[in-house]
């Protein structure tokens, strides 16, 4: 038997129906509708929400704020007590237990469920009040941030029910716990569609960080289209060399050969999807045809070296050296100024469970003046009104301490309860401060804003209604704000 015959022979009930449906709806309609009706309409009329899969829906939903996003996610959880979330008092409960009255008997990981105590850490860090906004933060370790925190706006009182960093950072980034849902980079890809043919519409650049002391896992299942077609998947950047691997031809063959290569190609794809009509053939042929654009693209997109003098100035010299956040930091600007939509950076090494005073300043000194270089760049070269940056990590740390104590260095354990996120960009109102947290940085007592309603905010400053944006799944509606709850945007900190 052909593997055809097998393929035909095993294909399920759903897997059928799924591949007729269009053919089925479209002789039903045809049967209602006069023969004057156009069913498709002209090729010229097509959106780029249209072409880029969304079955007819034209997003955006209303005019969009930015077109397209920087996401510097902090994997490990950065502590939000010793950044932007000053605590003064805590310096009086140096070493006294955490009050039973603010734990709550909250759930702890193994970390430090079996501690027999739980002391206060104050941040051992300088903290001063920075911009117009007045905002009190670390100014000791983000000297430069501090120059611009009336262009960010801080949510100081997100929250996750996430206890631990694999379930917490897909929640952060797909809006499930569970693995294997859309990532936020595929769903907008999905709506809106590309603004450059010749790179990704979704891009995934991985940072080094200085000290590697606790490294989390990360892999390509966070930027994963799910149940979206495997173009909406994001394409990662390799951090040194090419960062495309066999992004150039082999020697001998020409560009000439590699066309009529996959000139073949194609023609053996659509024979088979003749054959089979499964759609991620096409999604086969596109990506084979993306993959010959970039290979005069992204040559061109990686000549970081060749940017001016002026922008290691502003970035800082690691920018010059691949793989640093920097560096990092200068190809996502080289990205968002060739049109890609989404370029999602991943910084790792904030999971401080031990020598917060040894290690938060290394990781400090990798974002502080790239992450201001980054917004000031935007700026001069008009980009900033159009671009949302987003800056934060899946979960916050606890005020007391794990394992020993000294004034000047302590531990941190998660703490989903409450931790701070901040954005900048079009649509933002820079220098507003949102949220607050109980003096302990424990609890949330002021307009808490769950994971869902972040991603909610983000889809409306690209235009869409995320109650609107949905993709049939299994029988379910599904979004990435979810269908078990409500999400709301942050209108706070809109501008």
């Amino acid at each position: 038997m052909s593997p055809f015959q097998d393929y035909v022979r095993y294909e399920t009930r759903r897997q059928f129906f799924a591949r007729g449906k269009n053919a089925l709806g479209y002789a039903a309609l045809t049967s209602l509708l006069s023969s004057t009706f156009r069913l498709w309409g002209d090729a010229k009329d097509a959106s780029p929400a249209t072409a880029s899969g969304m079955g007819g829906r034209v997003l955006p939903h209303f005019p969009p704020k930015v077109k397209n996003v920087i996401y510097l996610h902090m994997v490990g959880g950065p502590s939000q007590m010793d950044l932007f979330d000053y605590k003064p008092v805590m310096a009086d409960w140096y070493d006294k237990d955490l009050p039973d009255s603010v734990r709550m008997g909250q759930r702890l990981t193994t970390m430090t469920s079996g501690q027999q105590r739980f002391p206060i850490a104050p941040s051992k860090y300088r903290f001063s009040q920075a911009g117009e906004c007045g905002l009190w933060m670390n100014t000791e370790l983000l000297p430069l941030t501090a120059k611009c925190v009336d262009d960010l706006a801080f949510i100081r009182s997100m929250h996750t029910e996430a206890i631990n960093h694999e379930p917490a950072i897909s929640h952060m980034q797909t809006g499930s716990m569970v693995s294997g849902r859309p990532c936020i980079g595929s769903w907008v890809s999905y709506g809106l569609g590309s603004m450059n043919a010749n790179l990704p519409t979704f891009v995934v650049l991985v940072a080094e960080p200085t000290n590697k002391e606790q490294i989390q896992a990360i892999s390509a299942r966070l930027w994963s289209s799910g149940f979206l077609s495997g173009e909406h998947a994001g394409v990662s950047f390799r951090s040194v060399g090419d960062p495309i691997l066999f992004i150039n031809n082999p020697p001998g063959v020409p560009a000439e050969v590699r066309r009529r290569q996959l000139d073949g190609l194609r023609e053996l794809n659509e024979l088979n999807y003749a054959l089979v009509g499964d759609p991620e053939t096409h999604t086969r042929i596109q990506q084979f045809e993306m993959a010959f654009r970039m290979q005069s693209s992204v040559p061109e997109l990686a000549q970081v070296a060749n940017e001016p003098a002026s922008t290691y100035e502003l970035y800082g010299e690691e920018a010059r050296k691949p793989g640093t956040f920097a560096y990092t930091c200068v190809l996502a600007r080289r990205l968002v100024e060739r049109g890609v939509r989404f370029v999602q950076v991943y910084l790792n090494n904030w999971d401080h469970h031990g020598n917060v005073g040894g290690r938060l300043p290394m990781q400090c000194k990798d974002i502080d003046q790239a992450t201001y270089g980054l917004i000031q760049d935007l700026k001069t070269r008009g980009l900033f009104e159009h671009t949302l940056i987003l800056w934060g990590g899946e979960f916050g740390r606890t005020i007391y301490s794990q394992g020993g104590l000294s004034k000047d260095n302590y531990g941190r354990d998660h703490h989903p309860r409450c931790f701070t996120m901040w954005l900048a960009g079009g649509g933002v109102k820079g220098g507003t401060i949102h949220g607050e947290t109980d003096e302990f940085s424990y609890n949330i007592v002021e307009d808490p804003v769950h994971v869902r309603d972040l991603h909610a905010t983000i889809l409306h400053l690209l235009g869409i209604d995320h109650r609107r944006f949905t993709v049939k799944w299994q029988g379910v509606d599904m979004k990435l704000t979810g269908v078990d709850a409500e999400a709301h945007v942050v209108k706070p900190i809109l501008a």
